[in-house]
Formats: structure tokens, sequence, C-alpha cells
């Protein structure tokens, strides 16, 4: 099986770090170092972290009218932003299930950069090259480029000394020069993340990708850069209440149930699915996602039963984690909307009913937003 894994170029990077690797959306890919996933979480929120992402997809949608095939398509408006500005945004199907969530990025009039999760970008690109008028071309470019995320409090002052743009607003992005010996290469500066904490996510060619990851590791040093493995983006993720596809969200959620209606151009004449999510809107949620937290020691883990009384089961726990800022079990499930906002519940935690208080997340006060 692991032969048969895609591998990021920057494999031999991890293995030389002592990386434990896991298979993400078919690729191998590290899920912690030697450092372990809560000192690589509490890197992130007290200091900087670097991931390695490029498992994520990446396809380009150009041409003239691309931005509006792809405002006609997927759920979010871009008229909300402007070239330059990137977005979340849903692909769905017409029953309104999540094929994929994805970050769009407006480059201009011709060019938008999707970035869906792995193991959905063949879908999502099929789907787009269905429909693609004539003119605009879907190009997959899943192996062609690198993704790096800079997250934590000191991400400015590693871009800083490396000589890569910082400071720009949130959800925004700058292309920038980054010289590798004789050339100059092109990478995207993004202010995004999936951690919660102010970061950056760093788009780059893959035959660059092992030069910019040395580079932000020997600039990183004074502040004590720490490699992240994705057991810590999980971590970060659930604390921040972020769904993953695939397990909090999927073909069988619709958008206004996964608390992602915002993420919906209500207004907008044509998306993927826009039918069945006003009815789903009209109708109103049978269940929600909602955040628990453990009022005890218990650590929920996906897959365990979610019950009100002892006989009346509500749920499965679909992210679950021990959130090491909190020092506490969370979790996330679609919790019936018949059950009070702030009501307690059980867990199964390996045959024990353990308690949890439904909450709103995040389950931590996010920094990712701060000028």
């Amino acid at each position: 099986m692991a032969g048969s894994l895609k591998q990021s170029p920057l494999h031999d990077r991890h293995e030389a770090l002592g990386a434990k690797f896991a298979e993400f959306g078919g690729w191998s890919m590290p899920l912690e170092y030697a450092t372990g996933v809560v000192k690589e979480h509490t890197a992130v929120r007290e200091s900087v972290g670097v991931f390695d992402v490029s498992h994520l997809g990446k396809a380009m949608v150009s041409g003239p009218g691309a931005v509006d095939f792809v405002n006609a398509t997927l759920s979010n408006d871009l008229a909300k932003i402007r070239p330059g500005k990137a977005q979340y945004t849903l692909c769905l199907d017409e029953s309104g299930g999540i094929v994929d969530d994805l970050i769009a990025y407006w480059h201009d009039d011709e060019h938008v950069l999707l970035i869906p999760n792995a193991a959905n970008t063949a879908e999502v690109v099929r789907r787009l090259q269905a429909e693609a008028p004539e003119g605009v071309k879907v190009v997959d470019h899943h192996d062609d480029y690198a993704v790096l995320a800079l997250q934590g409090t000191r991400s400015d002052d590693v871009l800083d000394k490396v000589g890569l743009p910082s400071g720009h607003e949130y959800m925004s992005f700058v292309e920038a020069d980054f010289a590798v010996g004789a050339d100059t290469v092109g990478v995207v500066v993004c202010r995004t993340g999936y951690t919660g904490e102010r970061g950056y996510e760093l788009v780059v060619a893959n035959e660059a990708a092992g030069e910019l990851w040395d580079r932000l590791m020997a600039a990183g040093e004074e502040w004590g850069i720490t490699a992240c493995g994705l057991g810590a983006r999980d971590t970060l993720r659930t604390e921040m209440g972020y769904p993953l596809h695939g397990q909090d969200i999927s073909l069988d959620t619709n958008p206004v149930e996964a608390g992602l209606s915002w993420a919906v151009g209500w207004k907008k004449d044509a998306f993927w699915g826009r039918d069945a999510v006003l009815r789903a809107k009209e109708e109103g949620p049978r269940r929600r996602l909602r955040g628990l937290v453990a009022v005890g020691r218990g650590i929920p883990r996906p897959g365990m039963g979610v019950t009100l009384t002892h006989d009346v089961p509500l749920a499965d726990i679909t992210s679950g984690t021990f959130s090491p800022t909190l020092k506490k079990g969370i979790g996330l499930a679609l919790i019936p909307t018949m059950v009070a906002e702030d009501a307690q519940v059980g867990v199964d935690v390996r045959g024990r009913r353990e308690i949890f208080q439904l909450v709103k997340p995040p389950f931590v006060d996010p920094s990712v937003r701060e000028a």
C-alpha cells in the first residue's frame, strides 16, 4: 500500500525529522514528528509551526468567463470579494449534499485557483470540466505544486526574515518572487489556514518546495519554529470547530445543517444544488453540527454514540479529540435540533457513559482575523 501512495516533494525532509507517516487522500503525509502532537499543537498556539499540506488539491480555472463560471457552480458569491482575495466555498450536488469544501483564490478576470481536499480533487475537477463553457479550461495541478502552511503568532516574523510579504488582510493573497539559487520562482502567499491562528499558506512549484521549507525552518529558529504533522492540524482545527469533509460534512450533509449557510450566496441566480439548499433553508434543519465538551475526563472519538439518556440515541461523534489548549475532550456531532442548545448528553467512551456539554464552537478564541 505504501508504495502506491503519492509522496510530497518534502518527503525526505520529513523522514530526516523522524516523522510518522499516514495515508491522507492517497498521499503518504507526516502524522507527527518526534516532538509529538501536543507540542506541535502548542507551538502553533504560542509561537509558530509549519505544516506540509501538499496533498491538498490545486486546480486552475482559466479563460474568458472563468470567474462567472466558478460563481455559477460553487456555492459562495465571488461578488462579495475582489481579485487578490480568497473565499471559502462549497461544491454541492443536485441534492444539496457537500461534494467538497474548498478555497477559491480570485487572481484576475480570467484565473481562479481552487484548493480542494485531497480525496475530492478529482471529483471536483471532473464536475467542473464537464460543465465548463467553451473557452474556459479547468486544469488539475494536484501534482505540480506544494503547499506549506506557516501558522502561529510569529508567522509574520518568519516571513519577513525570509523576504516574503506578510501583514496583508485576512483571506487575501500576494504573489511574490522567491530566489532559488540563480533562479527566481513565484510563491503565492495566502493569509489563510486551518488552525484558527494568524498564519499563511504558501503555494510554490514542487522543485522549489525544499528550499522554501529549509529557509522557513532556519528563519524561525529563534522563535522555536516546529515542524507539525497532520495530527496537530486535526486537533487545531477541531478546537476551532472547522468541519472536516468525510467526517463532519459529506454528500449526506447540506450546508444548513452543517452550519455553513454563511458560505452560500443565497441571492445568486445559480449554483449547483441551489434549489435543494433553498428548500433545506425554508424547511429548517432537523439536525445541526454542534460542539461537545467533556464535563469529566472522557475523550470522544469518531463513531462513538451520543445519547440524551441511557436509551435515547441521538447521533455519532463525527470528530473528537483531546484539546491540548483546554486539557479536555472535545468533539463535533450532528445533533437533532429538538435537543436544547445547552443540554448535557452522554457519549459512549469505551463502554462508559461520559457526560458532555453541548456548546457552539469555536472551543477556544481564534486569532486568525487579527490585523
